[in-house]
């Protein structure tokens, strides 16, 4: 009886220490102060703090697609001065960036022994004018002796041969009279076009020949673009379609233009076709040689935006997290066109104007987080 009655009581004290021990850990667990402990998922409910370069506000506006070009720009208008005649350079008036008028004289080319050329021409026309002179003195005389009867007939005819002889010297004279005034009229340089001077590759005491470059003039009021562009968008490139452009050194601020050409075949090795942009340059900005980025713009219309940052294309659809009532929401949206020009996409549901959006590495944001923006506000799509 001794034994079992100590099986029972060591039973009956296991069983009471079980809620002595269940008591302990609720009291360890809800402190000192006898707070109750903090539900699942607290630590995740602390929030985040991200800065407004995280964040974007939808806002409807303008977007263009069309195919990408790139290329130089160049004058439309450029004439390349070149010597018409052998000699040394006796003065250059013109400098690279001055503005010069049509017929101004740019330079001059020594020609001294076309002097001498011509004053021997010149001498040589009166001598002829002289002899045809005697020559038709001489044939109206013998035309009246010989209807006098007191000559024949052939003298009248052999008369009238000096005279044409004496004639074709005379042109002969008047030509070669009219080459040397050529020659020395070549020598002194006039501009052709009016324009801005872009080159002048020789100076005064260079020696010339026929074909040597003297001066390049170029009209900056009017410009060309020739750019390139892949020939999978050739149903874009019609003449006259618009082309909107920016330059470097001129950072923000873009150019419109229309498609003047388009090269009659592509290019063998890039398969790019080359067009030729008219770009009007009234005020003068744009400076050949600059080179040109930009699109030929064939849709362009009012459409929500966002920046491809601010979209998660890489599941089976695409989402954006949306900040509302101070937490990211995540929100599946449909997307229109790319605009890879400026790297925005066309939200065609999912979110409206004036929603804030979560961008580029604020997507990482856990949805149902509370998010915390500093600083400024969001910052409209541009």
């Amino acid at each position: 009886m001794v034994g079992r009655a100590h099986r029972v009581g060591t039973g009956f004290r296991a069983v009471v220490a079980l809620p002595v021990l269940g008591t302990a850990l609720l009291i360890a667990a809800c402190g000192s102060n006898g707070a109750p402990p903090a539900p699942a998922g607290a630590a995740g409910a602390a929030g985040v703090s991200i800065g407004p370069e995280s964040v974007v506000t939808v806002t409807a506006g303008e977007i263009r697609t069309g195919p990408l070009l790139s290329g130089a720009l160049r004058a439309a208008r450029e004439a390349t001065v070149r010597a018409k005649m052998a000699g040394s350079v006796l003065e250059v008036r013109v400098e690279e960036g001055q503005r010069v008028q049509r017929g101004a004289v740019i330079a001059r080319i020594e020609a001294r022994p076309l002097q001498d050329a011509l004053l021997s021409s010149q001498s040589a026309v009166r001598s002829a004018e002289q002899s045809l002179a005697v020559a038709e003195r001489e044939a109206d005389r013998t035309a009246s002796l010989v209807k006098g009867g007191a000559l024949a007939e052939r003298d009248l005819e052999l008369a009238r041969t000096t005279v044409a002889g004496s004639q074709a010297q005379l042109a002969d004279a008047r030509a070669r009279l009219a080459s040397v005034r050529q020659l020395l009229d070549d020598a002194v340089v006039t501009a052709p076009i009016s324009g801005v001077v872009s080159g002048r590759p020789v100076n005064a005491g260079d020696v010339v020949s026929p074909g040597t470059p003297l001066v390049t003039i170029i009209d900056p009021s009017s410009m060309m673009l020739e750019a390139s562009v892949q020939s999978e968008s050739l149903a874009s490139l019609t003449p006259g379609a618009p082309v909107q452009f920016e330059v470097r050194g001129y950072p923000g601020l873009t150019f419109d233009a229309h498609i003047e050409r388009l090269a009659p075949s592509a290019d063998p090795v890039t398969r790019q076709v080359t067009i030729f942009v008219d770009v009007p340059n009234t005020r003068g900005q744009l400076v050949a040689g600059l080179f040109a980025e930009g699109r030929v713009t064939s849709e362009s219309r009012q459409a929500l935006m966002v920046p491809s940052t601010a979209v998660d294309t890489g599941g089976q659809s695409p989402w954006v997290l949306r900040l509302k009532d101070g937490k990211a929401e995540r929100v599946p949206v449909q997307l229109g066109v790319r605009d890879d020009g400026t790297e925005r996409i066309e939200i065609l549901s999912g979110v409206a104007a004036g929603d804030v959006l979560l961008t580029g590495a604020a997507l990482a944001v856990t949805p149902g987080t509370p998010v915390t923006v500093t600083g400024a506000a969001a910052a409209p799509v541009r």
